[in-house]
């Protein structure tokens, strides 16, 4: 691969969460509905190129992993369930956030959309981890980051990650 297309794309709607060390965005090559083969190639040579060590797939299916690997980019798939208990499957998502974050390690979050669930995930981290001190604050903090209101499905992952034993 030459010129411009050498480093890729930034995958659509990136959004720094902690600058240079945890964002999210929609599924690199896009949602279900409109995803390209070549679109997600060029933007997951984009995340190795600017220093990502590690995906993070909440998707319920397995898609991307194998692409990630073919590109030589760290993956971790984490399904979190849309109902039951909810708790366990967070906890274990929260983990691994915070040990990629004291690794100082680049963590790139990912759905199939950047929608309610990855933010509500994301708002439900940061108040798990304490930098900020409760779901009213985190879910109001990342909607201004987002640019966008948190529905109901995202502001009950906020509160049930508030719900979980704190972060050792």
């Amino acid at each position: 691969m030459r010129g411009k297309w050498a480093a890729g794309i930034p995958p659509r709607h990136l959004t720094w969460v902690l600058p240079e060390r945890f964002a999210a965005s929609e599924r690199p090559g896009g949602q279900s509905a409109s995803h390209r083969k070549v679109r997600r190639q060029e933007e997951i040579i984009w995340l190795r190129e600017n220093g990502f060590t590690v995906v993070i797939s909440l998707l319920n299916a397995p898609q991307n992993l194998a692409a990630y690997s073919e590109l030589g980019v760290r993956w971790s798939h984490h399904p979190v369930p849309t109902t039951g208990d909810q708790g366990p499957a967070l906890t274990a998502l929260f983990t691994e956030f915070a040990r990629h974050q004291v690794a100082n390690e680049v963590v790139l979050v990912h759905d199939d959309e950047l929608g309610d669930r990855t933010i509500g995930i994301v708002a439900g981290y940061l108040a798990w981890t304490g930098r900020l001190p409760d779901a009213p604050t985190a879910m109001s903090i990342v909607e201004r980051l987002f640019g966008r209101p948190l529905g109901p499905e995202g502001r009950a992952l906020v509160v049930a990650a508030t719900e979980l034993p704190k972060k050792p």
